[in-house]
């Protein structure tokens, strides 16, 4: 019997029990709302996330100048294959509108009777802002061992250095690489 009173004075707050109303409308008088300190963290870890978001985006000029230089590094081994597979020698140099590749193996066009290059590459930057030194030449072939060689592509707010070691393909140095 003394268990039966136990039991029904204690209240137990669990799925499928039974509460009583009058203690269902004391429990929401007491809780209406958060406190000031649970406010004011929420909105701190609002702002040091949102930071964290803004730190995490790139510049756009830079990761434009990055798609660039990634983009110059394919193309100077994709010429350098040409160059050793016609065994012509191909030279990579700078214009007033992005660069040319001299040397590619070139065919007579029949409707037109002009040479043409068998293989199309582009000859613009991907970014109106991207430029290199007018002076910079790249000879990539026909041999298979070439000199060392960099190029420093150029951007309003920063520079990347695309450079070789004469075996392996070109890659984009760090500053650190470089010193």
């Amino acid at each position: 019997m003394a268990w039966r009173v136990a039991k029904a004075r204690m209240r137990i707050l669990a799925l499928g029990s039974k509460l009583k109303k009058d203690a269902l409308v004391h429990r929401r008088s007491t809780q209406s709302g958060f406190t000031l300190m649970e406010l004011m963290v929420v909105v701190a870890i609002i702002a040091i996330a949102s930071a964290g978001v803004m730190f995490a985006i790139p510049d756009a000029s830079t990761t434009a100048l990055e798609r660039d230089a990634q983009r110059l590094a394919a193309l100077l081994d994709s010429a350098r294959a040409q160059s050793r597979a016609s065994g012509l020698a191909v030279v990579w140099r700078p214009t007033a509108e992005g660069f040319k590749f001299d040397g590619l193996p070139q065919a007579k066009n029949a409707t037109t009777g002009e040479m043409v290059d068998l293989v199309k590459f582009p000859t613009n930057w991907l970014s109106t802002d991207t430029h290199v030194d007018e002076k910079t030449l790249l000879a990539l072939g026909p041999e298979p061992i070439i000199a060392q060689q960099e190029v420093v592509l150029l951007n309003a707010a920063r520079s990347l250095t695309l450079a070789t070691d004469g075996i392996r393909p070109f890659a984009i140095k760090s500053s650190d690489e470089l010193k």
